[in-house]
């Protein structure tokens, strides 16, 4: 099973900072093999985009954890925002299986 990231077409919105906008995502854990995860800001090419998280680009989230995450875009770059990313991050020794698949959940920004 994989994690959940939502929701699933968020929508950006001016933030308490100027010229800064922001996404409001959830992530829920729902694999017990991994712990932390990975965020990423994409265009329609998925080229990347800058942006800053309320904490860390690599968060743990424990098994059925559920976590907030807020996104800040620049303004200037809000026009090119197309997904926002999560990504499973499989740590060495995290795992006793011998074969484990990270799995990448993307919201498409309205």
């Amino acid at each position: 099973m994989a994690h959940q990231f939502t929701p699933a077409y968020p929508k950006l919105a001016p933030s308490y900072v100027a010229k800064i906008w922001k996404a409001d995502m959830n992530l829920l854990n729902m694999r017990q093999d991994v712990e932390y995860f990975e965020f990423g800001v994409f265009d329609k090419d998925w080229g990347g985009v800058p942006f800053a998280l309320s904490g860390d680009r690599i968060v743990r989230i424990k098994y059925l954890e559920r976590k907030d995450i807020r996104v800040f875009i620049r303004q200037q770059d809000a026009d090119r925002v197309k997904y926002i990313c999560s990504k499973s991050k499989i740590l060495a020794g995290q795992t006793k299986q011998i074969t484990s698949i990270s799995s990448r959940i993307c919201s498409k920004v309205q």
